[in-house]
Parts: structure tokens; sequence; C-alpha cells
């Protein structure tokens, strides 16, 4: 079997921060509130102007700038994302332009908050099959622009950002040792954006009005309850597969939906808080963005090292979850 290895990662925050207290001063809520319920601080907004596709062009040149490749190098640029410059073209059709990828195929997933690693799923594989040799997998997001800064209970915990890396077939590199996806399509309703698709055509005055434009979420509470079922069933996937152990595991790296979903997602693997990797108080929750961004960080800072068992792991909407276990 081929060793599909990730050989750079890359990641882009927006310059502009939006405080808990920044949101204090045009929502009834509080930092208090906020932070003891989602253990979000602040979160990063794009600027006017900017596209999902300008936040990934960003993330995937720090990636092949680490990996040492060229964009004639690259073949496959699968982008993971909900929020996409337009529905038609495609997001990574835009990316790929931008990059100047003239070898490449391009084409987004929709996975929600779990897309990055259904794109390093998709990547992984084709990669193995012989169709490709070396792939921009990214994941971006501007989540400001598809909520609704009215309804406290949602728009508070969303922030924009984007992440990549750069896998290909080699011997060098963190060495891709499984993927795992899932869904649950019964079940998807309890997240979603109800207006824009062919439910709701054509869009209107009425459907706007209505904010069927708006990311919803619905039972929060249930979701909380499957999202940390789901985390773990990720991960206890990823280390029986790959015949080791949760202590074998020097860090996970999750999805950064809520702290309090993070931790008890730890305490139902019983595994280490100070092992696993968080992102969430200075960047809120970036869907599909969240993992690649905190991956290319822990990376960079020196938390992941050579030899290590890294554990990604992420449930979103759809129903949707996954993991992928790496050695690096």
């Amino acid at each position: 079997m081929k060793r599909i290895s990730i050989v750079g990662t890359g990641s882009y925050l927006p310059e502009k921060i939006l405080s808990n207290y920044d949101i204090e001063k045009f929502l009834d809520t509080s930092d208090e509130w906020i932070y003891t319920r989602t253990g979000i601080k602040q979160r990063r907004i794009a600027e006017n102007g900017l596209a999902t596709s300008d936040l990934c062009k960003v993330a995937c040149e720090r990636a092949m700038e680490m990996a040492g490749v060229k964009a004639e190098n690259i073949d496959l640029i699968v982008l993971a994302t909900i929020t996409p410059d337009t529905h038609c073209p495609a997001g990574a059709n835009w990316l790929e332009a931008k990059l100047k990828c003239k070898n490449a195929v391009s084409f987004d997933i929709t996975a929600a908050c779990t897309g990055f690693i259904f794109a390093l799923h998709v990547a992984v594989h084709l990669i193995k099959s012989g169709a490709n040799k070396t792939a921009l997998v990214v994941a971006g997001e501007i989540m400001s622009r598809v909520v609704n800064w009215k309804e406290r209970e949602s728009c508070i915990l969303w922030g924009d950002g984007a992440g990549a890396c750069v896998i290909t077939d080699s011997k060098d590199g963190a060495e891709i040792l499984s993927t795992h996806i899932h869904t649950d399509g019964e079940n998807g309703d309890t997240l979603l954006m109800p207006g824009g698709g062919s439910k709701t055509t054509p869009i209107s005055h009425e459907s706007v009005d209505r904010g069927l434009h708006y990311l919803k979420m619905i039972e929060a509470n249930k979701s909380f309850k499957v999202a940390v079922n789901r985390f773990a069933e990720a991960c206890e996937e990823a280390v029986r597969f790959n015949n080791v152990k949760m202590e074998d595991i020097d860090l996970i790296v999750p999805h950064q939906a809520n702290l309090r979903i993070i931790q008890g997602m730890a305490k139902k693997l019983n595994f280490p808080m100070e092992k696993v990797y968080l992102t969430i108080e200075k960047y809120g929750n970036i869907s599909s963005a969240t993992v690649p961004i905190a991956l290319d960080e822990a990376v960079r800072d020196g938390t992941i090292k050579k030899g290590n068992l890294v554990l990604l792991t992420a449930f979103g909407g759809g129903l949707t979850w996954g993991s992928s276990l790496i050695r690096w």
C-alpha cells in the first residue's frame, strides 16, 4: 500500500478580532455568559471584500511553502466549506485560479464541521488509487456572513478562517494511517440553513425576511449529547482500526465546537484534557476549518513532535462525523 503523508500545513486567520466584550455592545449578553457556555472569548471576522477562497489561498500558500512544492506540482484541490464564494462555480475552482494550479482538478466537499476530515478521506483514497499524486486539502469558512447576529444562542459561536495541508505519496512527512467518515441523514435537521436550496426556490423577499438563509441550530441540548458520543466513537474507531489504545495517543486535535463538548468527549474516553489541543477560546467555531487550523498551529508551535500519534476528530451537521490517525 502507498504511504500517504502530510508534507506541509498552513492556516490563515483574518486580522479583525471580535471579542465577547464587543458583542456585549449590540446583544443582550456578557463575556461571562458566553465563556461559561462555550469556552469562547473571541473570534476572527473576515473584512468586507474578502471571500472564502482568499482566506484559503493564504493557508494553501503557507502549506505549499512548508512542503516545498510549487503550484504546478498540485494535481488535486479538495475544498471543504459550507460558505463558498459562490455555489456555482465551486469555491475550489476560484481557489485553483488564484493559486494558479493549472494542473489541478478542483471541487468542493460539503460536510459541515467534519468537512476537512471528509476532504482528507477523499484525497487520500484518490492518491492511493493512482488517480492523483499531490493534493491540497483545504477547509475555509466565512461563518460571520451566514449567521443571524440577533440570535444570541447561535451567533456567538462562529468565526472565520482557513486551514490546509499538502498530502502526497511519500516516505517523508507525517503518515496518514487511516481516515474514517460517517453520516446520519435522518437527523440532519439539527443544524441547517433552510433557505438557498431547491427546497425554497426561488429566493424571495419572504424567505429573506423569515431568516431562512441564516444557519440555524435546533435542539442544542440533543446536539450536545449526540456530538459527545459521536466524537468519542470516531476516536475509538481510529485507534481500534490501527490496533493501538487511547493511552498511545499523544494528542487529540478535535473540531472546536464547544469547550464543554470537548471536555465531555475527553471524559467519555478517559483521556486527559492536557493532551487535547484547544483553539476555541481565541478563534471560536470555524466549522470545517477548525481542525486544520488547530493542526497547523500545533505543528508550528512545537506541540506536535516527530513520532507523535495525532488523532483528528470532528462532528457536524448532516449529521457527519469522522476521524483520522496520523503518525507524525
